[in-house]
């Protein structure tokens, strides 16, 4: 399956990203620019972590009204898979992609280390290659991850199986309400994450936990 990676000034997980689906899927993604207005045919997009515009005004705030989010929300409608992770995640909020709100963590510290995550919800097209409940080790780099909805939001998407994975085992990080790392949307194609699972796919990592989703979003379960 093709997929793209998108580049924005201040973004820093780029590389990661790339060499992990080039790495799973076996060819590598086409990289996309902030002032594309047109994504060529793929069946993944990746918006990947680091400090888009410096985390100005808000984090993922100047991204989001970047041309090529444009260009994203009409291939998210026709169906195309996206992938938001960390501040790719702040940029689906911010573009309306995605409910809620990520806000300084409760520590009010940047925090990078491994956390555990429970898979909430195997069925979607990103977490199939995992069981219901799994545990996994992900690791974090974030300052602002710590997920808000209203209580009227949380409601709907813990009702509609929208929370794909929580921290687990008293390792929440931020202070995400209801433990939540990340959420999908009503559609079912559109996943925002803090956590990296780009940077646990294989053996040098130290653990290939994060595998899993690159494999399930690729159709590559036996990758």
């Amino acid at each position: 399956m093709k997929s793209a990676v998108v580049q924005l000034p201040g973004l820093n997980r780029d590389r990661d990203m790339i060499a992990a689906l080039t790495k799973i899927s076996g060819q590598a993604p086409i990289t996309v620019w902030q002032t594309e207005t047109e994504i060529p045919d793929v069946d993944l997009i990746v918006i990947p972590g680091g400090f888009s515009y410096g985390d100005y005004l808000r984090c993922g705030a100047i991204a989001a009204r970047m041309p090529v989010m444009q260009a994203i929300k009409a291939k998210a409608e026709q169906g195309v898979k996206v992938l938001g992770v960390c501040n790719g995640f702040q940029i689906l909020v911010e573009a309306g992609m995605l409910p809620g709100a990520l806000m300084r963590n409760a520590s009010l510290k940047f925090v990078c280390k491994e956390v555990k995550l429970e898979v909430a919800n195997a069925e979607t097209d990103f977490t199939r290659a995992y069981a219901q409940g799994q545990i996994l080790r992900c690791p974090i780099a974030h300052h602002d991850g710590n997920y808000f909805a209203d209580a009227e939001t949380l409601s709907a998407i813990e009702g509609n199986g929208q929370v794909v994975f929580r921290y687990a085992e008293n390792t929440n990080p931020n202070g995400s309400a209801n433990d939540i790392a990340g959420i999908i949307n009503e559609k079912g194609n559109v996943l925002g994450m803090m956590p990296h699972p780009e940077n646990l796919i294989e053996a040098a990592h130290g653990g290939s936990d994060g595998r899993g989703l690159f494999a399930s979003a690729l159709n590559v379960i036996a990758a």
